[in-house]
C-alpha cells in the first residue's frame, strides 16, 4: 500500500507482486467526497478478496488501521502504542518503543513474526544508475535537499546557499517541482557553486543522483533516508524534529542540532508565530565548522 506520486518508487520490485496505490492526498477534498467514497469501498473489496494471510499497519493511523482490517487477514499487526484508536484494528498489537529509531522499530515486528534482524539491507526496485541526468553531472559533487515536508523543519535556503559557497566540490540542489524556488534561492546564493534539478528527476532517478553523490546535505526530509540506504554520508540539519527517531540511520551520518532544553518539540510549540529558534539561530558558521571536521 503507497500514496499516489510515491508509487512510481516501488513500480517493478521484485518482492512486491501487487502495489495497491491510493490517492491519500485528494481523499481529504470536501468537493470529492463522492468519488473518495466509491474508492474506498473498491479498495476494500479488492483487499478483502486477496486472501492475505498477514497484514501489517506500521503508519499507526485509522486510516491504515481501516486498511489493515479491509484486508481480512487472519493475523492483523500493530504497535499498540499506535493512536487515532488504530490497535483497535489489529488481532496482535507489539510493543515499539517512541525512544528509538523507526527502523528498529519496525524491526519490533520483524522480530515478533520470526524474522532475521540481525542485518539491515534495502533492495531497491531495479533502476537506471546513470540515467541523463546524471550525465549531466560532474564527476564529483555533493548534493544538496533543502526542502522539508513541514516549514518548521526547514532551514533558511538562503544559508543553505551560504554553506555551498564554502564547500569544495560542486553542490547539486534537489527538490520538487512545486518547490524549485527553494533550490533556486540556494543556488542564487552559493556564488556560483550550485546548480539546481528541481523538477527534473523521478524518484529513481532521484535514487541515481545520490548514489553517485560524495555527500548528503539536508533537513529532515524524505531523499534523506535514501542517501543514507545508499551509504552515502548524510549531513541532517534538525530543528523541532527528533533525529532519535527519524534520524538517518547509521554511524556514517552526522546530525546538527542546537542543544535547546526544548527541543525537540515536534513543531508543536512555535517560540513565536512561525518561528522556531532551534532553526532561526542555527548560524552557517556553526554548520559549517562540523561540516569540515566530519569531512575530515
Amino acid at each position: 500500500m503507497v500514496a499516489h506520486g510515491l508509487h512510481t518508487f516501488l513500480e517493478g520490485h521484485p518482492y512486491i507482486r501487487k502495489l495497491w496505490v491510493i490517492k491519500k492526498d485528494q481523499w481529504k477534498r470536501a468537493g470529492r467526497l463522492g468519488k473518495t467514497l466509491g474508492e474506498i469501498n473498491n479498495l476494500r473489496k479488492g483487499l478483502g478478496n486477496s486472501n492475505y494471510d498477514v497484514a501489517i499497519d506500521l503508519s499507526g493511523l485509522f486510516r491504515s488501521g481501516l486498511i489493515t482490517w479491509f484486508s481480512k487477514a487472519p493475523v492483523k499487526l500493530g504497535f499498540k502504542e499506535s493512536g487515532e484508536g488504530s490497535p483497535f484494528f489489529y488481532t496482535h498489537k507489539i510493543h515499539g518503543s517512541m525512544d528509538i529509531h523507526a527502523i528498529d522499530r519496525y524491526l519490533e515486528i520483524a522480530r515478533f513474526m520470526g524474522c532475521p534482524t540481525d542485518k539491515i539491507e534495502y533492495p531497491f526496485a531495479p533502476y537506471d544508475p546513470e540515467p541523463d541526468i546524471v550525465k549531466s553531472l560532474p564527476d564529483q559533487y555533493v548534493v544538496m535537499s533543502p526542502s522539508a515536508g513541514k516549514p518548521a523543519n526547514r532551514w533558511h535556503a538562503e544559508k543553505f546557499g551560504e554553506l555551498a559557497s564554502r564547500l569544495d566540490l560542486p553542490v547539486v540542489v534537489i527538490a520538487s517541482a512545486a518547490e524549485a524556488h527553494i533550490a533556486r534561492e540556494v543556488v542564487d546564493h552559493s556564488k556560483g557553486k550550485a546548480v539546481s534539478i528541481a523538477g527534473q528527476t523521478g524518484l529513481k532517478d532521484l535514487l541515481a543522483v545520490i548514489a553517485r553523490a560524495r555527500y548528503f546535505f539536508c533537513n529532515d526530509t524524505g531523499p534523506m533516508h535514501m542517501a543514507a540506504a545508499l551509504k552515502i554520508p548524510v549531513f541532517a540539519i534538525f530543528g523541532p524534529a527528533n533525529p532519535i527517531r527519524t534520524g538517518p540511520y547509521g554511524s556514517v551520518h552526522t546530525v546538527i542540532q542546537k542543544d535547546f532544553p526544548c527541543s525537540p518539540c515536534y513543531a508543536q510549540k512555535p517560540c513565536s508565530r512561525f518561528h522556531f529558534r532551534c532553526m532561526e539561530e542555527l548560524s552557517v558558521d556553526e554548520v559549517f565548522e562540523i561540516v569540515r571536521e566530519n569531512m575530515e
